[in-house]
């Protein structure tokens, strides 16, 4: 079982155990409540353009600050909180975390009635999870009708997309010799020269549907995966994948983040990812308000600044928004982008994580 999902089956279990057990409360968290967030909301969704803007920013103020709990690099959430306070006066009260440890905390807090997130903004897989759980309140703001269909899901929507790509050493991989097509991985020739990521079967699952999809067999997608991990090496985290590429440790990177490989890049390291490999295969990240949110007014007004000038805030920081900014070219325009299924990862995620770890069984772990 890989960390994550380890992670991720341990929060949901210590929630299940606390309810079981039936754990005294603490005292709630001050504040509307569940049923007085959920109330507001309905309020504020009916309202819309700069009225809602203006009563949104009216009421948060009144309401005092912010709890956004998020899985964004460091500086990007920082970033985005500045930004943020900067043009409404509004503080953020930040708890940043790796995702599954976001989603155990929230899971935690809630089994304990001591809601205190009024926003989260975290990977896929753990938005997906406290969908399940019923603990995010739906959005129904303007602009979540301008992001894609695959970035609207029942209780949350996606507020930028990790594009998953292969990228490589250009001081090991010469011009014209770079990987043109997922099935160029599984080449002998990257024989103890290709990294794959510990964790990343939701990159796994997508690549083996899509080529069931348009017409591989069963058999040739494994062997496909099979020839890719003869001889990989094994590196625990993406931002660890890309700095041992920089540093010339392996040739090529499977399937590392794009924006990690362009910051990289941007700092002087011989890595690139371009031209992308084809479908590019995108992974949502989402942001949801919470149920009981403590400052329902300050929560909607945040995801509404999300998906519009929060989306500049992550082009700036080399991130792909879900919502491209007016004016800007779309990076992606003519490529073919193809979305994790959220959904089957959730449902499925044991299965696809049993089968990625029997995989990179006997691959080199590195770093």
């Amino acid at each position: 079982m890989t960390s994550r999902l380890g992670r991720l089956a341990t929060a949901v279990g210590i929630t299940i155990a606390l309810v079981s057990c039936g754990a005294p409360p603490t005292a709630p968290g001050t504040g509307a409540g569940a049923s007085g967030a959920e109330s507001k909301f309905e309020q504020y969704e009916a309202l819309k353009g700069q009225e809602r803007r203006d009563r949104l920013v009216q009421d948060a103020k009144a309401e005092g600050d912010l709890s956004l709990y998020t899985s964004m690099t460091s500086d990007v959430a920082s970033a985005v909180a500045k930004k943020f306070t900067d043009q409404f006066g509004i503080k953020i009260n930040l708890y940043r975390a790796a995702s599954e440890t976001v989603l155990q905390r929230i899971l935690q807090e809630s089994s304990a009635n001591h809601p205190a997130a009024d926003v989260v903004e975290t990977d896929a897989l753990e938005m997906a999870a406290l969908g399940k759980e019923k603990l995010i309140a739906p959005y129904t703001g303007e602009r979540r009708d301008m992001v894609g269909k695959e970035g609207q899901f029942d209780n949350w929507t996606a507020s930028r997309y990790n594009l998953f790509a292969p990228s490589w050493n250009t001081t090991k991989v010469p011009a014209g010799a770079q990987p043109t097509s997922w099935e160029d991985l599984a080449d002998p020739k990257w024989n103890g020269a290709l990294a794959l990521e510990l964790s990343d079967y939701d990159w796994y699952l997508t690549l083996s549907e899509y080529w069931l999809q348009h017409g591989k067999s069963a058999a040739e997608v494994d062997h496909l995966f099979s020839e890719m991990a003869n001889g990989a090496k094994v590196v625990k985290g993406h931002t660890v994948m890309g700095e041992l590429l920089s540093a010339g440790q392996y040739s090529v990177a499977a399937s590392n983040y794009s924006y990690l490989v362009q910051r990289a890049a941007d700092k002087g390291a011989p890595v690139a990812y371009q031209p992308f490999v084809q479908p590019v295969i995108a992974r949502p990240q989402g942001a949801a308000l919470m149920k009981n949110a403590p400052h329902p007014a300050a929560a909607l007004l945040f995801e509404d600044w999300l998906l519009t000038e929060g989306q500049q805030v992550f082009v700036d920081l080399g991130l792909t928004p879900s919502i491209e900014p007016a004016g800007l070219k779309d990076p992606l325009q003519g490529l073919e982008v193809i979305p994790v299924d959220v959904n089957k990862l959730l449902n499925e995620q044991k299965q696809w994580s049993d089968r990625y770890n029997a995989l990179l069984e006997n691959s080199d772990k590195v770093g």
